[in-house]
């Protein structure tokens, strides 16, 4: 126990340490492209800077998320303040969605009447925004992998160094060839990938807030676990739903036709949800199988189809 602990607590300070890092690298970017665009007089410049600056916000919509996620339960609010890192992957998603839109409407306004590259200077300050924005992305490369949470601010900075690279290469290929169709063109290929991915996190967003099973669970598999288990010859009331971007739990009620209850049987099926499933907080109400009794709980419109 007090190595998981250790280890939660290591998981913590990374995750804490890769956000304070994003978020000075990208507050100083937006400083350095905001104070470039200015002498240079570059309204993208000032925009892009803009827009920089509401990923800074995200970052620590989504740090502020992960802490709260960290404290204890209270009378109130008796599984703590989880749900907040699932809030804040939602409203991530959909602010991801809202610049992407913004991008969009600006690419196409710009194919009806292409603006100059306003020259080197823009191609420079976007190459530093594609290597911030890229190692920004790569502090959260790995934790993204299991926590949605993690997931938004790694497909925000992504997103960023996708564009700041596509700036870089219309930039590069309009000195060369002179076609200013190419700057939007690329724009808004890179808006229609980054949707992409980020369609997936606002699926996922939704689903894990209406409490739906959490991605990569096979609820039919655990009914069947559980339906195969020594001496229970029934189950209801099964829930499977996400705590948070990184919990799931699960309450179920077994019908039992022992006569005693072992509590080393619940321990073992916990055990197996946790390292079968990836459930940590389990919940069973073990029934003693009886004609004359019916669990409140056992009717039609508890069950799932």
């Amino acid at each position: 126990m007090s190595h998981t602990h250790s280890h939660h607590h290591h998981e913590v300070n990374n995750t804490n340490r890769s956000f304070a890092i994003g978020i000075a690298l990208n507050v100083v970017f937006v400083i350095i492209e905001a104070g470039y665009g200015l002498a240079a007089d570059s309204l993208a410049l000032i925009a892009d800077a803009g827009h920089n600056l509401s990923d800074v916000m995200s970052l620590m919509l989504a740090w502020g998320a992960s802490y709260l996620a960290t404290k204890y339960p209270t009378r109130k609010r008796t599984y703590g303040l989880r749900k907040v890192t699932i809030m804040a992957s939602l409203v991530s998603s959909v602010l991801l969605f809202v610049a992407l839109g913004g991008i969009a409407w600006e690419s196409i306004e710009r194919l009806s009447s292409p603006k100059p590259v306003d020259g080197v200077i823009i191609i420079v300050v976007a190459g530093i925004g594609v290597v911030i924005n890229t190692a920004t992305a790569l502090l959260f490369v790995k934790g993204q992998k299991h926590d949605l949470n993690l997931r938004a601010a790694y497909l925000h900075m992504a997103a960023d160094a996708a564009i700041s690279l596509g700036v870089v290469l219309a930039g590069l290929a309009i000195m060369v060839t002179g076609w200013l169709w190419l700057d939007p063109v690329i724009s808004l290929f890179i808006v229609v990938v980054i949707l992409v991915s980020t369609w997936d996190l606002l699926r996922d967003s939704i689903d894990l807030s209406i409490d739906a099973v959490p991605q990569g669970i096979d609820i039919q598999h655990i009914q069947d676990y559980l339906k195969g288990l020594k001496d229970v010859s029934d189950l209801h009331d099964l829930h499977v739903w996400a705590l948070s971007t990184t919990e799931t739990a699960l309450t179920v009620h077994l019908v039992s036709s022992s006569d005693t209850i072992d509590n080393r049987f619940l321990e073992e099926i916990q055990e197996h949800l946790h390292h079968h499933f990836n459930i940590a907080h389990t919940t069973i109400q073990v029934e003693k199988e009886d004609c004359d009794y019916n669990c409140v709980l056992d009717r039609d419109e508890c069950k799932f189809k």
